[in-house]
């Protein structure tokens, strides 16, 4: 998730129980000739974190092969091929989701790959283009047939964006076609819906994604409702410091807006109170501003949780 799953995002998921951590996509343009300094923050990580998967994409398989070599310096667990991103910039240009509509270059990317690479190579795929050309098994099997290590797969096409269901039959019929491990993706929203994908596609994992902005927990098997506010708020407080010392205090308060949106998402405030916590510049003013929060609305936030 571009602009989401940086480190300190990762961390506290990992905190929570997540088992696997991905970077945010690159585009290998930019690995191969982007400003090394932003590169070289989506590269960073922990080593609490390993298994660490580099996740990458583009819509040349010789930039995709070229950019997998050079990441290989940050010494990962696994390089991922994006083919799941249905955003207009990135699947318009034939990467991302994009990559579906070309098999050809998905074997020439994986038979490459899985032949010079020292680590495991996995990609994350929608179902198609759109509902007229759901490649998914085609796909799924050009990517085990040529050296791909697991699959994880978006139950909707590139096409429906994240509107509508999650096909999770798909997800299955793509188990069934397979032998490597698939990770099954979409529409998972509590904790109940963790065991309904696994219990209705037998995939061999779950991934997720934006249920986990502002609800961590749900790696710990905890649905956002049971959270008591206190340990939102010191969440929140340890997510905001751990962006302001990885980026620096301004940029890290600013990119943590976001997150603080999704955390408070599930209590009223008023478009005064989330303006005060919004417009922060350092840590010490956002929980001033969040205990202040705190006090003029303790009855309904001890009640709320």
């Amino acid at each position: 998730m571009e602009g989401i799953s940086d480190q300190p995002f990762r961390m506290i998921c990992r905190k929570y129980g997540a088992s696997l951590s991905t970077s945010e996509f690159i585009n290998a343009l930019e690995i191969i000739h982007g400003h090394p300094y932003r590169i070289s923050q989506r590269l960073a990580f922990d080593p609490s974190e390993r298994p660490f998967s580099i996740q990458i994409y583009d819509n040349e398989p010789e930039r995709i092969i070229r950019s997998a070599n050079i990441i290989l310096k940050a010494n990962p667990d696994i390089i991922d091929i994006n083919m799941g991103c249905s955003s207009k910039e990135v699947s318009g240009r034939g990467a991302g989701a994009g990559l579906l509509r070309t098999p050809k270059k998905i074997k020439t990317i994986f038979q490459n790959l899985s032949q010079t690479l020292p680590v495991p190579v996995t990609g994350k795929i929608r179902l198609g283009w759109n509902g007229a050309t759901r490649n998914y098994l085609e796909v799924a099997k050009i990517i085990e047939d040529n050296g791909g290590s697991s699959i994880a797969v978006h139950g909707r096409t590139k096409n429906q964006g994240y509107n509508g269901e999650a096909d999770w039959d798909a997800i299955a019929e793509i188990k069934q076609a397979v032998s490597i491990p698939i990770v099954g993706n979409g529409d998972i929203k509590c904790v109940a819906d963790i065991q309904r994908m696994l219990d209705h596609t037998n995939c061999d994992a779950v991934m997720i994604g934006r249920a986990s902005i502002g609800n961590p927990w749900i790696f710990s098997m905890r649905d956002r409702f049971e959270i008591p506010f206190p340990e939102v708020r010191q969440t929140m407080i340890n997510h905001l410091s751990a962006m302001a010392a990885f980026y620096n205090e301004r940029i890290g308060v600013m990119l943590f807006r976001k997150h603080a949106v999704n955390y408070f998402k599930v209590y009223f405030l008023e478009k005064e109170e989330k303006r005060a916590l919004l417009t922060t510049e350092t840590v010490y003013s956002f929980v001033h501003e969040l205990d202040n929060l705190c006090l003029e609305k303790r009855d309904y936030l001890e009640k709320e949780c």
